[in-house]
């Protein structure tokens, strides 16, 4: 897994079991240590890139991709204080039984291959 993929993965995770009741006090604290040193990292060159970081809908594709994009060009996939707190995150995730989905594929040259949920597909062959 990149460190892209990494930091995009534990913020999602994160900001889904974070605002959760149920949630351990360790997995909120490691999930507010991982925005604000994403937000430091990002303000420092916008903060409209910052502002990615309040977005509600954390689960969709769309923010993912977004959220990729402002954060490489940040270089905030090679920031290794960033890339600690997403680890510790993922982590304490793990540690309170709140697994988060990380599907890490790589189907270079695949073909007639399907990546995600519920997903249907219709093979003609001739």
């Amino acid at each position: 897994m990149s460190g892209l993929e990494l930091v995009v993965a534990a913020l999602a995770a994160g900001a889904s079991a974070g605002l959760t009741d149920t949630a351990s006090s360790a997995v909120r604290d490691a999930y507010a240590g991982l925005r604000a040193a994403v937000r430091r990292r990002l303000a420092a060159r916008t903060e409209d890139d910052a502002r990615i970081l309040d977005a509600s809908d954390v689960e969709s594709e769309a923010w993912q991709a977004q959220l990729s994009d402002v954060l490489s060009a940040s270089g905030a996939d090679r920031d290794e204080e960033i890339l600690a707190a997403a680890r510790t995150l993922l982590q304490e995730l793990e540690t309170a039984g709140q697994r988060p989905r990380l599907n890490v594929v790589d189907a270079r040259e695949a073909q007639g291959t399907q990546i995600g949920d519920h997903n249907t597909q219709t093979n003609t062959f001739r």
